[in-house]
Parts: C-alpha cells; sequence; structure tokens
C-alpha cells in the first residue's frame, strides 16, 4: 500500500477515541471472526476474517517514506554500504531458476509499477529484478510491458514475426553457430511469451464477467485478479503497489475512493485463492511502509489530513501456514504506541521465510564474499509464526 495507509481507518479502528482520531469513520463493523471489529469501509473483508489475520502492533518507528519501505521490504536499515534485497528478491533466489522454476513468466513480478524507493534487487544484481508489468489491468486490454504492444493485435504480432523470419538471412547463413542458436533459442521464448499460451495468463477476457466484478474494475481489482493467475500459474512472487495513501491532505475523502476499491479486491483474492486450492500454499501480505498519524490535522491546509506514522501500524497476513482469525498485538486507546507483543518487519519477514522454506538464519551470496545474513537480528528474542 503505497504511501502508508492509516491503521485506525482499516484494521485498528479507535471509536472511543473520539473525532479528533477516527473523523466521519467511527462505526467499526463486526467481522466472521469472533471479537474481532475493522474499519466500517471494509464490509467484504468483514466477510473474509476467518481467513487472515491482522497485525496491529508492527513498528519500526521510521516516518520517511524511502527508509520506511527499504525497512519493511528487507527488515534492515539502510546504510549498510550495500543495498539488501526485497523479499521478493530473496524468494526470487530460493525459488526461482535454480531452484526447478521453469516459466517464461518471470518468478517476481510487480504490477503495475515498481516504487522507485530502491533498488528491489539489491546487491543480487539484475537478475533478480522483479518484472514490472507496466499497463492497467483494468483496461480493456493489458498491455504489458514486452508481451502486450498497445494497438497491435497478435495477427499484426504473427505477421511481423514472419516478416522477420524471412529477412534474417545471418540466421540462416550461420544456422548451428552456438551463440546464434541462443539467440534463436531466446527468439523463440519470446515469441512464446507474447504470442503462445504463456503470456495469455494476463489476458483477463479469460475470467467470467462476475468474477471480475467482484474484484472491482479498477487498477487494484483486476491487478488482484492477474496476481491469482500469476500465481496459479507457479510465479513465485507478486507484488501489487496501490497508490493514494499519502493523504496528507483531506484524508478522508481519500478514504472514501480508496477503501472500497481495497475491500473489493483484497476480500475477492482472498475468497478466489481458497475457491482455486491455493491460499493454503500461498503468503498473503499487506502492508504499507508505515500507518499514519492517529490524531487529524484538521487545520488549514490539512483539512483533516494524516502524515507519516511508524510507531505502530498495521499488517495483514493469510494463508501459506499463517492462521486466520486472529488478531496479534496491540495498540494503546489511541493507536499511538504498541500496547502489546510489538513486531518489527524483521520478525515478520522472517516468519514468512520459514513458512517458505527458507533458511532466515542463513546467508545470501555477497558480491565480496562477506556474510550477510538473510535476515539481521531482531530488536526483539523472538519470531512470530502465526501461532
Amino acid at each position: 500500500m503505497w504511501g502508508g495507509p492509516a491503521h485506525l481507518d482499516t484494521f485498528d479502528p479507535k471509536p472511543e477515541a473520539g473525532q479528533d482520531y477516527c473523523g466521519p469513520l467511527r462505526t467499526p463493523i463486526a467481522t466472521n471472526a469472533d471479537g474481532v471489529r475493522i474499519g466500517e469501509l471494509l464490509p467484504e473483508l468483514a466477510k473474509q476474517a476467518d481467513k487472515y489475520s491482522i497485525i496491529r502492533s508492527m513498528t519500526h518507528g521510521q516516518f520517511g517514506h524511502e527508509t520506511a519501505a527499504y525497512l519493511v521490504q528487507t527488515g534492515r536499515m539502510p546504510g549498510d554500504r550495500l543495498v539488501y534485497p526485497s523479499v521478493g528478491a530473496v524468494v526470487g533466489l530460493y525459488k526461482g531458476y535454480d531452484h526447478g522454476y521453469t516459466g517464461l513468466i518471470p518468478p517476481y513480478i510487480v504490477m503495475t509499477q515498481p516504487l522507485g524507493r530502491f533498488s528491489e534487487a539489491g546487491f543480487l544484481g539484475v537478475r533478480y529484478k522483479p518484472f514490472a508489468t507496466g499497463g492497467d489491468p483494468g483496461a480493456q486490454r493489458f498491455a504489458v510491458e514486452g508481451v502486450v504492444a498497445p494497438g497491435i493485435s497478435d495477427q499484426q504480432q504473427q505477421e511481423r514475426r514472419n516478416l522477420l523470419s524471412k529477412l534474417n538471412s545471418l540466421s540462416k547463413a550461420m544456422e548451428g553457430d552456438q551463440q546464434i542458436e541462443a539467440l534463436k533459442h531466446a527468439e523463440q521464448q519470446a515469441y512464446d511469451l507474447i504470442l503462445g499460451d504463456a503470456g495469455k495468463v494476463f489476458d483477463l477476457s479469460q475470467e467470467k464477467d462476475d468474477l471480475r466484478q467482484s474484484y472491482g474494475r479498477n487498477t487494484f481489482g483486476q491487478g488482484c485478479l492477474v496476481a491469482r493467475r500469476l500465481i496459479e500459474r507457479g510465479v513465485k512472487f507478486v507484488t501489487i503497489n496501490y497508490g493514494g495513501w499519502d493523504t496528507h491532505k483531506e484524508h478522508f475523502q481519500a478514504m472514501r475512493r480508496q477503501l472500497p476499491n481495497l475491500d473489493k479486491g483484497f476480500s475477492s483474492l482472498l475468497k478466489d485463492l481458497a475457491d482455486h486450492g491455493l491460499l493454503d500454499s500461498t503468503i498473503v501480505w499487506w502492508s504499507g511502509e508505515f500507518g499514519r498519524t492517529p490524531k487529524v490535522d484538521w487545520n488549514s491546509p490539512w483539512n483533516g489530513g494524516r502524515g507519516h506514522y511508524g510507531k505502530v501500524f498495521s499488517a495483514v497476513v493469510a494463508g501459506g501456514g499463517f492462521k486466520g482469525g486472529h488478531v496479534v498485538g496491540s495498540s494503546d486507546s489511541h493507536g499511538e504506541e504498541v500496547l502489546d507483543r510489538p513486531v518489527y518487519p524483521v520478525d515478520l519477514i522472517g516468519s514468512m521465510y520459514t513458512l517458505l522454506g527458507i533458511d532466515p538464519d542463513g546467508n545470501l551470496p555477497h558480491p565480496l564474499g562477506e556474510p550477510a545474513p538473510i535476515t539481521p537480528p531482531s530488536p526483539k528474542a523472538s519470531r512470530w509464526a502465526g501461532g
């Protein structure tokens, strides 16, 4: 959630805190998990709460986008001479091409644009960069970068390929040359992705209209549907970057737009993964880089805005070994401090690695041959693993 969603308006409501903290969103709703309430603009997620657990005591104390985004996605503070890889790149390293993955779709996908806050591959290098789709999955045709060319039909792509083949006299003259054969193999793979079955994973016209409607006909909702299709094809890590949460001004007007889209897309993803038998083997991780100030700034020019807040925020996890229907930790009565069981980014990341079969205490391949633990020491002694 690019920019940082407010915990009080999503998964840690505090109606008793009053107008200066809740604004107009002061009527949380019950969920299908006993005793668990969430924000009033998330009614569909309330019906799916038995599938996910809420961590209400996430903390790192950082208030800058760049530092917080790096910390939440790597478990580390910046400034350690090197940029460490994000969770997606680490999963790509240990679950990707060197470990049995054979798909033409890269194992680490970002929809639709990278955050741009840091290099997600870190010192692992370009091989582990995410493939950013570009385009808009909510458009009539999802123009995936390098796979679907805007304004060009599949027939035109095939005709271009045929023309290229006729003009490529060098390939014919040097048939059998190892370098030429390697290039031909790469070309074949590229066209298999563009014109073959692999690239059809991005074609949402193959899905029933009522399912697409349930996700929401918007970029985020349709991106969630693409994510399910990618996971179904064996892709190892998919990030959906949903911006619009950096609500310094007119926060509640923005929430009236953002939260219904989040509610439909996220809840449909959980249900759809479960319906396809994929939720038990797929971790779903919802988070921003931090939360937002619990106390609302009503003064001009903010007019009901919330600032950055890293002291305490919420995250949601589901599937892949995490239990559903639970709340982990708590914040105080105004959502300003961790009250119980602080969870740091490294704790959650380490738990996810453990569930994925990646040893969080192992070492990454460091470019200078130095020790590079997959996760750094935690600020607390123990990790939470969904218990």
